[in-house]
């Protein structure tokens, strides 16, 4: 008799993770896979979608269970999932995580916002919905978030083994972190019992969401002729708030000295200077805040600031958006503004 609680026409169970490079979904995806194959018997195959394999670009992380007497023959991305895991919130900007869930499916989010506000956001009917606080037990555990996600995914999937995980954690870092064993079955047990439930009510009619696949802005029917890009090269429209990982700077006005050490260190176009006059009337450059467009959540400034100007902050939602102090970049795509 078959443990697994539903398959689709192909007899598979289906899982999707959407997160960001860095979180480790990757790795989650592997691990989770390699728990169901290994500690109970079941068929199951698992692998990744990414682009450039960089900490803060969009990753996908796909696994497929099924019975042992059924071969799996697909090897395309999973369109149709029963579960998906979103690793960060951020992603909702660019990604729609939600594309082709089940009408009865479960999304689970690493979050601390209300099911409602989430189920708002994601434009969701009906279905389960699961959050757990994933970075706060990660930051709390020394640890990282997938393993506190995996931790929910084990009580969403209950027809998984937590044990044979807790053997895959210790045969995965014991060779060559085996301090991080204890801190991350310890996370891993933290997302189990702290993961939360609503589920909204799924009609009997109920439909799936319709999955969408995007496409490139740039392609044989789009492309300028010859494979000319017109605009000179530049990142000045680049959005790179979807790469953080959870904190940002916070940027305090009346502990600043204008140092600049902040700015030495920034990788990118985050902060934002005015020239002005000191206490002697002699011209000097101000720190008037943070562009929290082009800040990925590095903290190199926080390091560097010698001051109390710059601290480490949890992001919350709509944070960066209240205090954001833009740039000022006069040539922009090929003219002035």
């Amino acid at each position: 008799m078959s443990i697994l609680p539903k398959k689709n026409e192909l007899g598979f169970f289906e899982i999707r993770l959407e997160s960001i490079g860095g979180l480790g979904a990757n790795l989650a995806g592997k691990m989770l896979a390699e728990a169901g194959v290994l500690g109970l018997g079941l068929n199951g195959s698992n692998f990744s979608s990414y682009g450039s394999e960089k900490k803060g670009s969009p990753v996908k992380s796909f696994i497929r269970f099924c019975d042992n007497d059924v071969e799996i023959r697909a090897h395309s991305p999973i369109e149709q999932p029963h579960v998906i895991g979103v690793f960060h919130e951020a992603l909702y900007k660019t990604v729609d995580v939600v594309s082709g869930l089940m009408p009865d499916g479960i999304l689970l989010v690493n979050s601390i916002r209300s099911f409602d506000d989430i189920k708002k956001d994601l434009k969701l009917e009906y279905g389960t919905l699961a959050i757990v606080d994933a970075l706060q037990i990660a930051v709390e555990e020394k640890t990282k978030v997938n393993t506190a996600m995996l931790g929910a995914l084990f009580r969403i999937c209950d027809f998984l083994d937590p044990e044979s995980m807790k053997n895959v954690i210790r045969s995965t870092f014991e060779k060559k972190y085996p301090h991080l064993v204890e801190p991350n079955i310890r996370t891993f047990e933290r997302g189990y019992n702290e993961v939360q439930f609503k589920t909204y009510e799924t009609p009997e009619d109920a439909i799936g969401k319709e999955f969408s696949r995007p496409l490139p802005l740039l392609g044989y029917e789009t492309q300028e002729i010859g494979g000319v890009i017109t605009a000179q090269a530049n990142s000045i429209l680049k959005d790179l708030s979807g790469s953080r990982q959870g904190f940002l700077p916070k940027f305090e006005q009346e502990q600043c000295i204008n140092c600049a050490a902040c700015d030495t260190v920034c990788p990118d176009y985050c902060f934002v200077w005015e020239e002005g006059e000191d206490k002697r009337g002699r011209k000097q450059m101000f720190l008037k805040g943070i562009d929290y467009q082009y800040c990925k959540g590095c903290l190199k400034c926080v390091e560097a600031c010698p001051t109390a100007a710059l601290s480490e902050l949890r992001e919350s939602i709509g944070y960066a958006e209240s205090h954001w102090v833009k740039q000022s970049f006069p040539y922009i795509v090929g003219g002035i503004s």
